[in-house]
């Protein structure tokens, strides 16, 4: 059930006082364009884009577009993507990760959120208008001022989730304009020849040391979920990229920073359809995959541009499609008649791999052990060369990305690496070029945030370093960032509690000062697959949090124009010994298996309660057990008594107590709140 309405309001009176989103970092003139200079300023990172929309606007004539909308994704919703599906990057020049784009006849916009901003400031010309929202709603708004009553409003419907064309539609519903799906894609159309081929890499099997169980077990396991729902579903449809690769153990290049390959599946109660190309796949994969032939587990391979019209034949019989509506697009959708749905959020695969088993999980804690060596490697490096004047924020990327690269079982990095200083790091999704990078020095604050892919496991992990003198803000800021990080890594909270509900105690230390972030607290991460793993995390439409889970704890706090700081950790999800067992299932708490010390440079040992220096100094014991070996056995022994000095124990001194005194109350007066809303939750 939902809520009561009191509850709700609370949670978002909660949210709503205190989430301005974080502001932008200054930037020098020169880095962002003026189009209202004469003539008008574009900095040299901003492409022209006058021809590419002019073409497109002549194609739109010839369909009698009167707008078309352009997303930043691919036809499996897909939140990095590779080449040949960066149309709206293409388009416009902007290369930020999310964003929609709207062309007219006249005009041109791009919708994106407050972490690109200035970086589309910098990358676009004076042909776009920037706006600074993701809201349909405003978009569709802008869309009936732009385009006049009668005109027809396209879009390409593989490249918008059924909720996304819901949203559309409403939006222009009864305003006189037509929302019309076109499956020829306009873009690519105008693109051409010079479009990037698709991808031709091998497609391959996982060794089996590096996966949970076999994809025949996993294969069992959904079948006896669909057996076991009461509405019986015949078929199970996947889209996005990620479920495949976890159901069948197997791996591919298409998509940069993720091993995932472009494919659907279509699994009934008697076969299984695998939507892909065929001649990509390693013979030990095609081996694997016809090992039951013929048979309920044998794989029938199939064109990967089929899948539509295989789904549309199979949908005329007497049968039922379990999908998941966040990850299948309108055109897949749309070929299913409406009482042959049911329809969830997210598919059985997709919960089924958020759950990690025990040997998942030893493999992910493994991966961050080796990560932690190649950090560790990173921050000692820093240490000699930042005073020196020899690094920058690109060189750095650099650096971080070839240290992972020496590590076991390493396959590159999970991510474009975040590597920032001072003013930039104020960005909180800033990644450094060659063409602009700022020199890392000692009187700025520097924010490292990477991640590795590893046979087994995916890891993501922020450190925030001063080697100078911090100010007492940045030293405070730092102090309650790395307070609400512990604060949530140690709570202890019921079974299927809803991240969205713990995930303030990461922000309490900072609301106590009147400070605050405007991102998300944490997000899923995978094995081997993608660093934002869906549907785990703190946000509202992320599932409860159970054990075997796998999330990032990442409180922060940015200062336009001076500095910006993040602690991220990836923890499990894990069941909490406690005094007491009220239910029938135990509570749960987090396990950080992130291991890499934070900057003791920074730390305000004052403000930290004797709790959370205890559990600091636990935290260490653990880095030290599990890293030390690790960084021995690889014959770092520089590297060694670097890390045997920063987590050294932390004095629990009598600032510390007198501090415990306002924490206690502090948490008195959440934990009364958190009990109203699980009350709520539960009702």
């Amino acid at each position: 059930m939902h809520p009561p309405q009191w509850i709700a309001a609370w949670v978002l009176l909660l949210h709503g006082c205190a989430m301005d989103r974080p502001p932008q970092a200054a930037s020098a003139k020169t880095d962002i364009r003026n189009c209202s200079a004469v003539p008008p300023y574009l900095p040299p990172t901003a492409i022209n884009t006058t021809a590419r929309l002019a073409a497109l606007r002549g194609t739109m004539r010839a369909h009698s577009v009167h707008a078309y909308i352009v997303p930043s994704t691919d036809a499996h919703m897909s939140e990095y993507i590779a080449e040949r599906d960066s149309r709206l990057g293409w388009l416009t020049g902007f290369t930020g990760s999310a964003g929609t784009v709207v062309v007219t006849w006249d005009k041109a916009a791009l919708w994106t959120d407050s972490r690109y901003w200035i970086q589309a400031e910098r990358q676009l010309d004076c042909n776009w208008e920037l706006q600074r929202t993701t809201w349909i709603k405003s978009i569709g708004l802008w869309i009936l001022e732009a385009v006049p009553v009668g005109g027809n409003i396209s879009l390409d419907p593989f490249l918008f989730s059924i909720d996304t064309w819901n949203s559309y539609s409403q939006a222009l519903h009864g305003s006189g304009r037509t929302l019309l799906p076109i499956e020829t894609n306009l873009v690519d159309q105008v693109w051409g020849d010079q479009r990037p081929p698709p991808a031709s890499s091998e497609i391959y099997s996982l060794p089996a040391a590096f996966t949970g169980s076999s994809w025949q077990e996993k294969v069992a396991g959904i079948r006896q979920q669909m057996e076991q729902h009461v509405r019986r579903p015949t078929a199970v449809l996947l889209s996005g990229l990620e479920e495949t690769a976890w159901l069948f153990n197997l791996r591919g290049n298409d998509i940069p920073y993720n091993p995932v390959f472009y494919s659907y599946t279509l699994l009934t109660n008697t076969s299984i359809s695998l939507f892909v190309d065929e001649t990509r796949l390693s013979a030990a994969a095609r081996q694997s995959l016809r090992a039951g032939c013929p048979g309920p587990l044998c794989v029938e391979l199939q064109e990967y541009g089929q899948a539509r019209a295989h789904l549309r034949r199979y949908a005329q019989g007497n049968v039922t499609v379990w999908l998941g509506t966040e990850y299948t697009t309108y055109g897949l959708y749309g070929v299913i008649p409406q009482e042959k749905l049911l329809e969830d959020s997210y598919s059985p695969v997709m919960l089924a791999k958020a759950v990690k088993n025990a040997k998942e999980q030893e493999l992910l804690r493994a991966a961050h052990v080796r990560d932690a060596v190649a950090v560790i490697q990173y921050l000692l490096w820093l240490e000699k060369m930042v005073p020196q004047g020899e690094v920058d924020e690109f060189s750095g990327a650099q650096h971080i990305d070839m240290l992972r690269q020496a590590q076991e079982h390493n396959c590159g990095p999970s991510f474009q690496s975040i590597s920032a200083s001072g003013l930039n790091a104020a960005l909180a999704h800033y990644s450094p070029s060659n063409r602009s990078s700022r020199k890392l020095s000692v009187d700025e604050m520097y924010l490292s945030d990477t991640g590795g892919q590893y046979l087994d496991g995916t890891t993501d992990i922020t450190r925030t370093m001063h080697w100078g003198v911090p100010t007492p803000l940045q030293k405070e800021a730092y102090t309650r960032v790395l307070m609400g990080n512990i604060d949530l890594s140690r709570l202890i909270f019921p079974p299927n509690t809803a991240g969205r509900v713990v995930e303030s105690f990461a922000r309490r230390a900072l609301w106590n000062v009147g400070l605050n972030y405007g991102h998300g607290t944490g997000h899923g991460i995978g094995n081997f697959l993608s660093v934002h793993e869906w549907p785990v995390g703190f946000q509202s439409n992320n599932v409860p949090l159970t054990a075997g889970m796998f999330t990032s704890i990442e409180p922060g706090y940015y200062r336009d124009g001076e500095f910006g700081i993040r602690i991220e950790d990836v923890a499990l999800v894990v069941e909490a010994q406690t005094k007491h067992q009220t239910g029938e299932k135990p509570f749960l708490t987090f396990e950080v298996v992130s291991l890499v010390p934070y900057d003791r440079n920074l730390i305000d040992l004052s403000l930290l309660s004797p709790e959370q220096i205890r559990y600091l100094n636990a935290y260490y014991e653990t880095i030290r057990a599990r890293v030390g070996p690790e960084l021995q056995r690889q014959r770092l022994e520089e590297e060694y008594r670097w890390l045997q000095r920063n987590t050294e124990p932390f004095p629990l001194g009598s600032a510390a107590a007198a501090a415990a005194a306002t924490a206690t109350l502090g948490t008195l007066a959440l934990a009364s709140l958190l009990s109203a809303l699980l009350t709520g939750l539960q009702a």
